[in-house]
């Protein structure tokens, strides 16, 4: 077993992972992503792009190492990968889940509660976050009395509260309309930059990965070079003759 480099925060080496059925999900993916860098993973639905997000923050066994900060966490106990989710990482899905029975702003500190900040500390932190993602003037609502959109803000507040070293996004704008989504994914970027926050980006949409400092492109759980696929607009014809171009 080589340690990986000293500059990559998180490093991968030919991760493996097959789903329940038997169908493969990851295929020997590699990659290395340095300390406060902004990785884009991109590539169509189904790629693997959640596949592989999983993987690297400990939440599937998959075959392989992942390494974070030189320590291998393909070799850790359940318990020391799950607190290392909570001590360091920082997670938001493409579907907003919050607690019903908090409201807004205790939904945000939630994690900086369970990490033993006190109330008064982790709701000013939450507050700082919920103002900066447009939605602090619903800190005593609750889920509940939320738009979809509005609850996807929330979550990614309650991602950043706590500054983690690394944050892995899975398609974290997906609920927004297209209007609120650069907004948010600039304030997402900017917040990271500005507190040295390494984040592992997943998305379909080029202009979404064009805001990272490098992409990685995924194709049926492989690593690739290049992807073209057709344009959104392409009649049924085009669709029916369309290929996948990419290189190995």
């Amino acid at each position: 077993m080589v340690a990986p480099p000293d500059n990559d925060v998180l490093w991968a080496r030919s991760l493996q992972y097959r789903y329940d059925d038997g169908s493969p999900g990851l295929s020997g993916v590699s990659l290395g992503v340095r300390e406060s860098e902004i990785l884009a993973v991109g590539g169509p639905r189904g790629s693997g792009k959640t596949t592989l997000l999983r993987c690297l923050a400990g939440l599937l066994p998959a075959a392989g190492e992942v390494w974070f900060n030189s320590v291998p966490v393909h070799t850790m106990s359940p318990v020391a990968r799950e607190r290392l989710r909570r001590d360091r990482f920082g997670w938001v899905d493409p579907e907003p889940v919050l607690v019903p029975e908090l409201t807004v702003w205790e939904n945000a500190a939630l994690p900086l509660m369970l990490r033993g900040a006190g109330r008064g500390r982790a709701r000013t932190v939450a507050l700082e976050w919920l103002e900066r993602l447009d939605i602090g003037e619903r800190a005593r609502s609750h889920p509940a009395e939320l738009t979809h959109a509005e609850r996807q803000r929330v979550c990614i507040a309650r991602a950043l509260a706590p500054a983690p070293s690394l944050l892995f996004a899975d398609e974290p704008t997906a609920p927004l309309h297209r209007a609120d989504r650069a907004h948010v994914l600039r304030t997402l970027i900017t917040a990271a930059r500005s507190h040295g926050i390494t984040v592992v980006l997943a998305t379909h949409d080029p202009q979404t990965a064009a805001l990272a400092d490098r992409t990685v492109s995924l194709l049926d759980g492989r690593r690739v070079r290049t992807v073209h696929l057709p344009p959104v607009a392409a009649t049924a014809e085009t669709e029916g003759r369309a290929t996948c171009s990419l290189s190995v």
